[in-house]
């Protein structure tokens, strides 16, 4: 029977995304998706799934240890960095713009108002008669499912944004708060209680992996085999060491895997490496815990019992009026919209909600009916956080921005560009100080006249600020001039273009030894012809006016592993070149793509922009 189980639930984990995909509900995350299933198919409904086999709980457990250890992955350090000593004019000037309300910011200000309100629900709950323990009823209510904010996030995109880290960091706070809450409270009132002075081991010993291991990934390429997956192997050592680390002192062994997550992340594992454990961990062991999470929620019983029917209502109300409080929070750095997805989310709490429960039904200090009740409002909870944050969430206002581009110099080229460009995801403005070609092409595009050149002029009326700078004069020794200064000033990337390279081989030399991106017409068009002649299709795209060639690179993780035939664009796209490392690659349908594949493609202009983003977007 137990093997039986298994065969349904992984039919189940294998059928749900392609049905979500087939009928397009998009509306769920699909592990809340995972988790009605299991409810169909346990003792709720259907029955066919036993929720005490040992096989299936063992591995429940193991998917939750997993799911937590990923999310310490996801963790952005470089938020608790401190600022570079050393800043940029241009690094100054955007520190000014910045909200000085960084995510770390307002996480800290967004969790200290569920705390406060959680203790007051609590208090609440004891002067109504409702439930007698304060301190346990607190904890319940200011927990949070972080796996199924990360999987939400993960699935809209929003992970590596301000705003993602934002809710991820107080997602994560609502699972190791209520954890240190829950061993405090064990080690007061329990039977088995420990010094609570012994929680610093794990710390100490993931201190120990991390000083152990810091240069592991430095040499990992020599030593690691397809046979061997030395870093996959490090990184389930790691979760079973603090695991049990983390219950020998008397925690919680997601503690644990939430610490052997961050350690991980500390040692800079490869996109490749995080891409082999996240298929591990939402291929095979998570699924199973959401599906399992449901399975073990016996509707029936709870819903039989009047008083669980009372309580469901009044604790399903507790849960989120305890995430009120991050509405005003969010507002302190995005519109009313965003702040209220980004309420919403974080409202879902599940995961330490079992585990809560499995403690104070081990003390015996809830009874059936609370119990019951508090776990079919927590499933509640992850039905009402991530419809309420699709049905808000608005990543055009203010999560993504244009790259803006400035183009120095107007001639036949940079206009046809800045055009085509503008037309994407860019912010394109042309500069030029002669009087005659501003006049004859300020109205094909978004051209600006210059007084003069002069750098520290350029400087100061904000013209080097932006993502990316082209110098296009014809003139080299005026874009090796400005490229220079651009480059001092702190642009990140700055593209100048270079005609009569022999006479200016120093100057070139100079310019890419300070990260400068050099070009030339001949050289682009010895690259095109060698194109046409390699992809003849190429000569197509390139005089068609409603077909434009773009570059962009794989940083998509969804993409990754996925053949181009597969590419959910349809016939919107066509894959012309793939750059891997130093290998060309002639795309076939069959190709798979992988992380970090500089991909050159064609589409339809009107649709550019929206795949540029899909595949560039980092999660």
């Amino acid at each position: 029977m137990n093997q039986l189980s298994l065969v349904i639930i992984l039919l189940a984990a294998l059928l749900i995304p392609l049905l979500m995909s087939r009928f397009k509900i998009s509306a769920l995350p699909t592990s809340v998706v995972e988790i009605l299933v299991g409810i169909v198919l346990g003792p709720s409904l259907l029955n066919w799934i036993n929720p005490h086999q040992t096989i299936l709980t063992s591995l429940s457990s193991i998917g939750v240890i997993v799911l937590l250890f990923l999310s310490g992955i996801e963790i952005d350090f470089d938020l608790f960095r401190p600022k570079t000593k050393n800043p940029s004019q241009l690094e100054q000037k955007a520190r000014q713009q910045v909200s000085k309300y960084t995510p770390v910011r307002l996480a800290l200000y967004g969790y200290l108002t569920i705390i406060v309100l959680s203790f007051v629900l609590g208090y609440l709950t004891k002067v109504t008669g409702l439930f007698s323990d304060v301190w346990l009823a607190s904890i319940l209510f200011m927990t949070i499912s972080l796996g199924i904010v990360l999987a939400a996030l993960k699935e809209r995109d929003a992970l590596s944004t301000p705003f993602g880290q934002t809710i991820l960091l107080i997602s994560a706070l609502g699972e190791i708060v209520p954890v240190f809450g829950l061993t405090i409270y064990a080690s007061i009132f329990g039977t088995e209680s420990k010094s609570l002075w012994l929680i610093l081991i794990l710390f100490a010993v993931a201190a120990l992996l991390l000083l152990r291991f810091h240069n592991f990934f430095d040499y990992f390429d020599k030593i690691n085999k397809s046979t061997t997956q030395i870093d996959v192997r490090l990184a389930f050592f790691i979760i079973a060491l603090l695991s049990v680390v983390a219950v020998t002192v008397g925690s919680e062994a997601v503690l644990g895997a939430f610490v052997g997550g961050m350690v991980y992340k500390l040692l800079k594992p490869s996109e490749a490496t995080r891409e082999k454990l996240d298929s591990i961990g939402y291929g095979f062991f998570i699924p199973i815990f959401f599906i399992m999470s449901g399975v073990g929620l016996d509707l029936k019983k709870i819903l039989a019992d009047p008083k669980a029917l009372l309580l469901i209502p009044l604790i399903l109300l507790g849960y989120l009026i305890a995430k009120f409080g991050l509405y005003p929070v969010f507002r302190l750095r995005f519109n009313r919209q965003n702040a209220l997805a980004g309420t919403a989310l974080p409202m879902t709490t599940l995961t330490m909600v079992l585990a809560i429960l499995s403690v104070a039904n081990n003390l015996k200090v809830l009874t059936s009916q609370q119990s019951g009740a508090f776990l079919l409002a927590a499933i509640i909870t992850c039905l009402i956080g991530p419809l309420a944050f699709n049905h808000f969430f608005n990543p055009q206002a203010d999560i993504y921005h244009k790259l803006r581009v400035n183009i120095f110099g107007v001639n036949i080229v940079t206009i046809p560009v800045a055009q085509q460009l503008g037309k994407s995801w860019y912010d394109v403005n042309v500069y030029t100080d002669n009087q005659k070609n501003f006049q004859t092409f300020n109205s094909e595009a978004n051209v600006h006249l210059l007084d003069s050149l002069d750098v520290q002029k350029l400087i100061e009326n904000g013209y080097f600020d932006c993502n990316i700078i082209v110098f296009a004069y014809f003139d080299s020794d005026t874009n090796y001039r400005l490229a220079k200064a651009a480059k001092e000033y702190g642009v990140k990337r700055v593209i100048a273009r270079f005609e009569d390279r022999n006479v200016h081989n120093q100057q070139e030399k100079e310019l890419t030894a300070l990260g400068v991106e050099v070009y030339s017409t001949f050289a682009v068009n010895v690259a095109m012809l060698r194109e046409l002649i390699e992809v003849p299709s190429t000569f197509n795209m390139i005089k068609s006016n409603s077909v434009k060639l773009h570059e962009v690179t794989l940083q998509n993780s969804k993409f990754a592993g996925t053949r181009i035939k597969d590419l959910p664009f349809g016939t919107g796209i066509t894959i012309n070149r793939i750059f891997r490392g130093k290998k060309i690659i002639q795309p076939t349908g069959d190709t798979v793509l992988r992380l970090h594949d500089k991909i050159i493609f064609s589409t339809d202009t009107d649709q550019s922009p929206q795949i540029r983003e899909e595949i560039a977007k980092s999660n």
